[in-house]
């Protein structure tokens, strides 16, 4: 058996070196409501889907104590809401300063698709957020065979549901010949749920947190111990294999491959 497909994540991985967009929306929306965040705290969930990821959020201790402070409840439902229904619109306004192709990504995909193998995507965007960037992905190059998000299924990251529906409209299978390449802890833990195999992303993504200018301006012991700690990371979510970036997977996917054919799984 061959490697059949490989299901890519978008900001930090395809998109958006340092995934910034959904950080400074998120600071954003709370700073709205009088709540100020960390970046960190911002990052925490980050991968899920984004109602999701603001309800995580409201759980941190910190948060949810100084938002019972300012706001003289503790955070509800109903809240959860009204932050989302907030942070719609502000991130599709701020996609549009964080929707450039992470260098290689195009050719990256090409080749993959040269050897043989389909592309999907999963994200924790909603699909308003989704078709913005398809269209200006289109433009750049990089054309998946299909694209979902959490609005298409029962639920996001970290269930697989995404992971099957694309199996299912790419018309492949086994799963296991599946390869899944994110940036955070909830893209391994999607594509682990889903059997698949798993390449963590450590430089352009969420865990790293640097656009590309912030990271060639970075010393060398300081990138050192950036990817250290992404890739700490991002093993401990159980990937199999890490790069720096997408166009940096192709090692890897080798190393699949020959696994596969001598009939390891993951």
């Amino acid at each position: 058996m061959k490697l059949q497909a490989v299901i890519l994540d978008w900001a930090g991985t395809v998109v958006d070196h340092g995934s910034r967009a959904p950080v400074a929306t998120l600071q954003e929306i709370f700073a709205a409501a009088d709540v100020r965040i960390s970046v960190a705290e911002a990052r925490q969930s980050m991968g899920i889907a984004k109602k999701s990821h603001i309800a995580s959020i409201l759980e941190i201790p910190h948060v949810r104590e100084e938002w019972t402070r300012v706001r003289g409840a503790a955070p509800s439902a109903m809240d959860v809401e009204a932050l989302y229904a907030n942070f719609v619109p502000k991130q599709l306004h701020c996609l549009r300063l964080y929707s450039d192709l992470i260098a290689g990504v195009a050719d990256a995909a090409s080749r993959m698709q040269s050897r043989g193998l389909k592309i999907g995507t999963t994200t924790g965007y909603n699909r308003a957020m989704l078709d913005y960037l398809l269209d200006r992905a289109r433009d750049q190059g990089f054309r998946p065979d299909s694209s979902l998000c959490p609005d298409d299924v029962p639920a996001g990251r970290p269930a697989p549901w995404m992971c099957y529906l694309t199996a299912i409209r790419l018309q492949t299978h086994p799963l296991w010949a599946f390869v899944k390449i994110g940036d955070t802890p909830s893209d391994i833990e999607e594509g682990l749920n889903a059997g698949m195999w798993t390449i963590g992303i450590t430089r352009t993504g969420n865990e790293a947190g640097l656009t590309e200018a912030e990271w060639n301006a970075a010393p060398a012991a300081q990138k050192e111990a950036i990817l250290a700690k992404a890739g700490a990371r991002l093993r401990f979510a159980g990937a199999h294999y890490l790069a720096e970036s997408v166009a940096g997977c192709e090692e890897a996917i080798s190393q699949i491959e020959s696994r596969l054919e001598l009939g390891d799984r993951p």
